[in-house]
């Protein structure tokens, strides 16, 4: 199924009582189609660009690297820093913003502008009852509906078939700079990473790749980076020797986990608080971790069928299995949460048919 048109997109969801998975460009998606799969790439196109106002609004099935190329031309880009994660995943196609926003995707520069979510400003989508619902506006001041904004943003399809976006738009920096400390632990990296972040130089991303460095980017005009690149360095003298490196090639491997792509085994995110990621790797047993957000984020390359949730055990956080085989990608939500959850889903989709595939958690 791919409609062209959010009315007729409308029409197939009241018209079947057969499960749909919701697909985009096929990107991003967690576990296997469960039911027909409906492709929202013939909802595509930009239908409003202001570059003065900042705003971009598009259809959910445009192509990211279509609106990328648009924003950058006007020397502008989405706040977010998006990740491709194609080659780690061994996928092909295009990712589209409606996917993007239904995954919630976000890249490094989370840490100093927040998710996908918090660049998102309106939102059109097909519920499943097929009922056209629009929430939030197109300029940056309305905020009508802002929690239900934000509720889309990582549902997954779960919810509604996202059909239009609205976001707000950052300008593209003049310069950056990468701030490199060699041969710290995993504990000290995530130290100097925090010291980092809660210092007044306005860092965008901060990683951690052991055996390679830690990284530490600053952007903006060339002067100022200049000035916060060299302060930042005193800073964090502390820590031991600080190599600033100019521009930003290295962010694009953190972003998309490029070290992974090459590599098998079973691939996990695990969204932790910082000052207990180091010692929630030395219980993974992983073949190679990566981490981003400062130590909120972290890769896991795993052995093909390893029990990391057995090896861990409880702790405060979730993790997702984006790439190996069998049950238990998505965390299991405690119970409050599931109630919360099944309650959501029996407002947006009474007849339960959309995005089947969380079964799997």
């Amino acid at each position: 199924m791919r409609p062209a048109t959010e009315a007729e997109l409308a029409e197939i969801i009241r018209a079947t009582n057969a499960p749909i998975s919701v697909r985009g460009g096929g990107t991003r998606a967690i576990g296997a189609a469960r039911g027909a799969v409906l492709h929202t790439g013939g909802l595509a196109g930009v239908e409003l660009y202001e570059p003065g106002a900042l705003t971009l609004v598009a259809r959910a099935g445009t192509p990211l690297a279509e609106v990328e190329a648009l924003l950058a031309a006007e020397g502008q880009r989405l706040p977010f820093e998006v990740p491709d994660l194609r080659a780690m995943l061994g996928r092909v196609g295009a990712s589209t913003l409606g996917g993007v926003v239904a995954e919630n995707a976000s890249g490094p520069r989370r840490v100093q502008v927040g998710a996908c979510r918090d660049s998102l400003i309106g939102v059109r989508f097909v519920d499943g009852s097929g009922t056209v619902v629009k929430n939030g506006g197109r300029v940056m001041k309305n905020v009508t509906g802002y929690d239900l904004v934000k509720l889309l943003a990582g549902s997954r399809g779960q919810l509604g078939v996202i059909t239009e976006v609205s976001f707000k738009l950052l300008p593209m920096p003049e310069a950056g700079a990468t701030l490199i400390l060699s041969g710290l632990s995993d504990a000290q990296a995530v130290q100097a990473m925090a010291a980092a972040l809660g210092s007044p130089f306005e860092v965008n991303g901060a990683a951690h790749w052991p055996g390679q460095g830690t990284f530490l980017r600053v952007e903006g005009f060339s002067a100022s980076v200049a000035y916060r690149a060299a302060r930042l360095r005193a800073h964090l003298a502390a820590f031991g020797a600080v190599e600033v490196e100019a521009g930003t090639d290295r962010w694009p491997a953190i972003r998309d986990v490029a070290p992974f792509a090459a590599r098998p085994g079973d691939v996990w995110r695990l969204s932790v608080k910082p000052t207990d990621a180091p010692g929630i790797v030395a219980r993974l047993g992983a073949e190679a971790v990566l981490y981003d957000w400062g130590g909120g984020l972290i890769w896991a390359l795993m052995a093909p069928g390893a029990d990391l949730r057995g090896r861990l055990g409880a702790f405060q956080g979730h993790a997702t299995r984006l790439r190996g085989d069998g049950p238990g990608a998505l965390h299991p939500e405690p119970a409050g949460v599931a109630a919360l959850t099944r309650g959501l889903r029996a407002a947006f989709d009474p007849r339960g048919i959309l995005s089947p595939a969380e079964a799997e958690a």
